[in-house]
């Protein structure tokens, strides 16, 4: 779990959440590039995730711009 310190307003919240499975599949591997990847995107600024232990997860990242936002959705490799 990370502990993010909430940044000033104004902010948006980005909520996503995931299931794992068994059968994860490289997820560790692709949610680790993932991070790596948003660390770099204009606008990110932080993110903060918890697991429990029925695989579901909760993942909150904050934004300074809705226009942040919509190029982090379009980017490709994302």
């Amino acid at each position: 779990m990370n502990l993010f310190k909430t940044p000033k307003t104004p902010y948006y919240a980005v909520i996503f959440t995931s299931e794992r499975t068994e059968f994860d599949r490289g997820y560790d591997e692709m949610a680790d590039e993932m991070m790596e990847l948003v660390s770099k995107q204009k606008g990110f600024l932080g993110a903060e995730s918890v697991r429990g232990e029925d695989g579901l997860g909760i993942t909150v990242s904050y934004w300074d711009s809705l226009e942040s936002i919509q190029n982090w959705k379009e980017n490709v490799r994302h």
